[in-house]
């Protein structure tokens, strides 16, 4: 994928500087035309050198899923943070003295004690936290009911130490649909939330940021006149599951940018070669790696243990369908007529693999290495993980 680029050691996750460059600007472009600023969720990379990036690029500032994600960013050098999901009890207090540092902290809430709580905590430290009120979009995750956000909102704003700054919606259930499902999904809720936005209005609590939005629905979000700001996030790096499910606007104008890169670690097989890239270097929640550099086109990578994965030949893709694997290999192995493949990847060899999900992906490691054309690597920390 990278000429000239080997790896120290294997499996490692590489970032294409190159296409990395080209999503953030194509993001930042496309929210900047569209009159929305870009939130960019940290969630995704859990980098707070790449979460600067973004903000020197042009976003508000970051996402956070976590107090914890938010502490991190904030020690790595982000001064705007939201962190968009109801945190637990415990977290309140660890905000309101992240607000300490100076740093612009807002938390969202579901529930009245959420914000009694936030607010004591907030009033303590002697500071003020952002406070947005999170609707449900029909995920039944977390959020409140759309007839209950006026109430919800009149709270924050009545509520000393918090700054009552507006709603969320984030319809993440809808991220990854086929796209006539995405967009039908999309225009309910965008529906739905103009509606509240319109309520809160009319009690005089218009609100000053109406944030949500993704990857997947990004295009329609910008355009649909409610949005002031977007919190997407996997454009940064893409991944197989947001490559199959094709972009909201005809295609991705986002470049792949996240690779895990494996090695060579047996090559005895005529239907496959070993790497050593197996359960523990993908998330398994999303579907299979995919193969983009280093084997002949259109091998497969498949799990085989936590350490090792199969990248398995074309030509050794309907010998080993179904029935007994270990039979099957010996049986191709053994046939004279079935001669060794002369492109397939041996001793020595690096495999190019894009993850399946990339959050979750990114979550196993402790760095982004971040290659240029040119060879030069960095090594950026994934500091957010592992935190709460």
């Amino acid at each position: 994928m990278i000429p000239g680029f080997t790896p120290a050691q294997t499996p490692l996750l590489v970032l294409r500087r190159s296409a990395l460059d080209h999503n953030l600007a194509t993001m930042q472009s496309r929210c900047d035309r569209a009159g929305v600023r870009l939130r960019a969720h940290g969630k995704t990379h859990k980098c707070s050198t790449l979460g600067r990036l973004q903000v020197a690029g042009g976003a508000v500032g970051l996402c956070a899923q976590t107090v914890g994600e938010a502490e991190a960013f904030v020690r790595g050098g982000v001064r705007d943070v939201l962190v968009t999901a109801p945190h637990p009890a415990w977290g309140s207090a660890r905000l309101a003295e992240l607000a300490r540092s100076g740093a612009r902290i807002g938390a969202t809430v579901d529930h009245e004690t959420q914000i009694e709580r936030l607010g004591a905590a907030a009033r303590a430290a002697g500071v003020t936290l952002d406070c947005v009120i999170d609707i449900d979009p029909g995920t039944h995750r977390t959020g409140a009911h759309p007839s209950k956000v006026v109430a919800l909102a009149g709270r924050a704003a009545a509520t000393d130490g918090l700054n009552y700054a507006g709603v969320q919606a984030y319809a993440g259930h809808l991220q990854h649909l086929d796209v006539g499902p995405r967009r039908a999904g999309d225009d309910a809720v965008t529906a739905s939330l103009a509606g509240v936005v319109e309520a809160l209005r009319q009690a005089n609590l218009a609100p000053g940021v109406v944030t949500g939005g993704g990857t997947g629905t990004h295009a329609w979000d910008l355009d649909a006149g409610v949005f002031t700001e977007i919190q997407a996030g996997s454009y940064a790096v893409m991944d197989v599951e947001y490559e199959a499910c094709g972009g909201p606007d005809g295609g991705w104008p986002f470049e792949q940018a996240l690779f895990v890169v494996a090695s060579v670690a047996s090559a005895n097989h005529k239907s496959h070669i070993t790497v050593d890239a197996g359960f523990k270097a993908f998330s398994s929640d999303g579907p299979p790696a995919r193969v983009m550099a280093g084997a002949a086109p259109g091998s497969l990578w498949r799990a085989m243990g936590d350490e090792h994965g199969m990248v398995i030949h074309p030509s050794g893709l309907a010998a080993l369908k179904g029935g007994d694997f270990i039979a099957a290999v010996d049986t191709l192995d053994a046939d004279p007529n079935a001669p060794w493949p002369a492109d397939a990847p041996t001793h020595g060899g690096i495999v190019w693999l894009q993850p399946g999900h990339c959050d979750p992906t990114i979550n196993l490691y402790d760095a982004l290495h971040v290659v240029s054309e040119d060879g030069a690597v960095e090594r950026w920390a994934i500091d957010a993980r592992r935190v709460s």
